[in-house]
């Protein structure tokens, strides 16, 4: 156990774990492992450009890294967030003197490339079609939206993907083998504590495998569980862009378990996005908009405990107030649905979008004065309170040319069954009045 309390790696694990070949990289099997495109392209020593897109801490700079080394071509990085076109134009230098000089291809990296505006994008871009250097770009965020179209067709997208648990261990088991963790000993709950918190990043996990290490020396333990991590890590919260995809695929997830009926699904990810930071009173938001798009009159009470649930956060707030929106995210799974409101008000607007101005009708005209009344405006409109059942069998509501449209079709669930029922009885009376019966 001496050599732990004596003798500290010189460099961070991370660094020191890094990857210098394709073998020795854990995970993206699907890009780097046998007839996989990132091996196939090192094994035929041809370079071409491309996009390297995934979570943090997967791996895409160590990639860029290993192909520059591997194509024997000068490796230039450079980061979107601090550079800007002077840093662009040293590199187009730098790459046109290792091309004089020596005929080395040149490697472009931008870390972060969905940082770079569309000016910044496009100064590199002719250099690029000119083949004076391969671009290699790394991004957390989509590059369909974050990439200029002209970039993006130029550059083969590669979606690296976060590690598996199993993967993690064996960066544990490499730290092992390099002799940065001699004479500490971790517990199984603890390996499990370590990539639970890691959530698929290596860079984080490697990062808590040192801190564990720093907090064992200084209290001279061998051994780490559960327990000795939970007093001395200190945790980010788990993966979530506020503004990135990590948002936007959960808040899709989320509206998706709902519509499907699954209550827990729909709390996991309610969970999954107050854990990550997501600010409750969007996931209120977006709850109300759920009860009207996907259960709508099938069971309106479905829009009143939304609301009340956003309100309840607004007096409450964190974390009482979470308590509601869990509540609603339940009865909004577990609600009958019906998106046939939230179509017939879509086909209206489409319609009327795209028709002529049509006029209305005379009769369902307002009169309040003698030229309007004698123009006939109001005439032989039919007050249906006075009517049988309160309707006005056979009267018409729409312009000249469009009755019998029918957008709205209540489904057989929930209250618009019962909706269902009495439109078609309605219907039977108008039809009993156009035969004068």
């Amino acid at each position: 156990m001496s050599d732990l309390f004596h003798t500290e790696p010189k460099k961070p694990l991370a660094e020191a774990l890094r990857p210098t070949t394709l073998a020795e990289v854990v995970g993206q099997r699907h890009l780097i492992g046998p007839g996989k495109p990132l091996r196939l392209a090192v094994e035929a020593g041809v370079p071409h450009s491309m996009i390297l897109w995934g979570p943090p801490g997967v791996g895409k700079t160590t990639l860029a890294r290993i192909l520059a080394r591997s194509f024997d071509a000068e490796f230039i990085p450079i980061s979107a967030v601090f550079a800007g076109v002077k840093d662009i134009r040293e590199a187009v230098e730098r790459a046109q003197a290792a091309l004089a000089s020596s005929g080395r291809a040149t490697i472009l990296f931008v870390d972060e490339v969905h940082r770079f505006n569309k000016a910044q994008q496009d100064a590199f871009l002719p250099y690029v079609e000119s083949g004076l250097f391969t671009f290699i770009g790394a991004t957390t965020e989509n590059p369909s939206f974050e990439v200029n179209p002209a970039l993006l067709s130029r550059a083969q997208v590669y979606v690296l993907q976060s590690l598996s648990d199993d993967e993690l261990k064996e960066l544990l088991a490499r730290a092992r083998a390099n002799g940065s963790l001699t004479g500490l000993d971790f517990a199984d709950d603890a390996i499990d504590t370590l990539t639970g918190y890691a959530d698929g990043d290596a860079r984080r996990f490697l990062n808590l495998l040192e801190q564990a290490r720093t907090a064992a020396l200084a209290r001279k333990l061998g051994r780490v569980d559960a327990g000795f991590l939970a007093e001395v890590l200190t945790v980010n919260a788990r993966r979530f862009d506020k503004g990135g995809d990590a948002f936007y695929d959960q808040i899709s997830a989320l509206h998706k378990s709902v519509r499907g009926s699954s209550p827990d699904g729909a709390l996991y990810w309610l969970s999954r996005m107050l854990d990550g930071g997501a600010d409750p009173r969007y996931i209120a938001r977006r709850l109300v908009r759920m009860a009207w798009e996907d259960i709508g009159l099938a069971d309106p009470r479905a829009m009143r405990i939304a609301l009340d649930a956003a309100d309840t956060y607004e007096r409450l707030g964190s974390p009482e107030g979470e308590l509601a929106l869990g509540q609603a995210v339940i009865y909004l799974a577990v609600a009958a649905k019906s998106n046939a409101s939230y179509k017939a008000y879509n086909e209206a607007r489409a319609f009327v979008k795209q028709d002529k101005s049509r006029p209305v009708p005379v009769h369902l005209r307002n009169a309040p004065t003698r030229l309007m009344k004698e123009l006939g405006y109001g005439h032989d409109y039919r007050y249906a309170h006075n009517e049988p059942y309160a309707y006005a069998a056979g009267e018409t509501y729409l312009p000249e040319g469009l009755e019998g449209l029918g957008w709205y079709e209540p489904t057989d669930r929930g209250l618009e069954a019962k909706i269902g029922e009495k439109l078609a009885f309605l219907r039977r009376l108008d039809e009993e009045a156009s035969k004068g019966t």
